[in-house]
């Protein structure tokens, strides 16, 4: 059984891949188009070098298949956790369907994994960012990513103790509060860095930071619905027999 949810989230994981990276073509690309132009207009205005350096990748390349295949290749190794990790919690978070548990999961994997960490290190267009900073800020990104996960399971933990007690809902509850108090604080901790340029287009920005949320909401929406309707189904089917 848990073979088969593994490589249904698998495949599920490519599909919610192929559609995320339709959303990040239509809604991101033109962001990231206008992005560029700006960085290109400042520095030809502020004098620099004409000569270009070299592509290894070109643009248009970048923009299609090495978006998709990126974007693809991640939904699927996602969509193999999301399986397993939909194996281990089904049953045990009460008497939910699939379909249920699924969305659940979908919707927490989403909020620990794309909104939090983007609320404090959100999305940036190129032209957005020192080069020089670089590495510090996808550092910062990624602690804060891995005290999230951390910091979820702990609070997961701590409501399952609790549910024999409290009963589901307040467990939950307490949970939630755990994990929200918990981030708050981290999320206050660590350093804030903003390096948008005072003549950056506010709009440009929005959209491109809005289009980054909408593609991690269509790869976790599409986990949790079809991955749930499709186990659902499974096993009402093998109930009938």
């Amino acid at each position: 059984m848990v073979r088969t949810l593994l490589v249904r989230g698998m495949l599920v994981g490519i599909l919610a891949g192929l559609l995320a990276a339709g959303f990040a073509y239509l809604f991101g690309e033109p962001q990231v188009d206008l992005a560029i132009a700006f960085e290109e207009h400042a520095s030809a205005a502020a004098g620099a070098a004409a000569e270009a350096e070299p592509e290894l990748v070109s643009r248009a390349v970048q923009s299609t298949l090495g978006l998709f295949t990126g974007i693809v290749v991640v939904g699927c190794a996602l969509g193999g956790i999301f399986g397993l990790a939909f194996a281990y919690f089904h049953g045990r978070l009460g008497r939910w369907s699939p379909l249920l548990t699924a969305a659940v999961l979908a919707a927490a994997g989403f909020i620990v994994l794309v909104v939090v960490p983007q609320l404090k290190y959100p999305a940036n267009p190129p032209a957005v960012g020192s080069p020089d900073s670089i590495a510090a800020r996808t550092g910062f990104y990624f602690l804060l990513l891995g005290l999230s996960i951390a910091v979820a399971i702990a609070a997961l933990g701590t409501a399952r103790q609790l549910m024999a007690r409290l009963g589901g809902w307040s467990a939950a509850l307490i949970g939630i509060a755990i994990y929200a108090i918990a981030m708050a604080g981290v999320m206050l901790a660590l350093p804030s860095i903003s390096e948008v340029p005072a003549d950056f287009s506010a709009d440009v920005l929005w959209n491109f930071r809005a289009a980054s949320l909408g593609i991690g909401a269509v790869l976790w929406a599409t986990l949790g619905l079809a991955f749930g309707a499709l186990t659902q189904r499974q096993l009402t089917a093998g109930r009938g027999r």
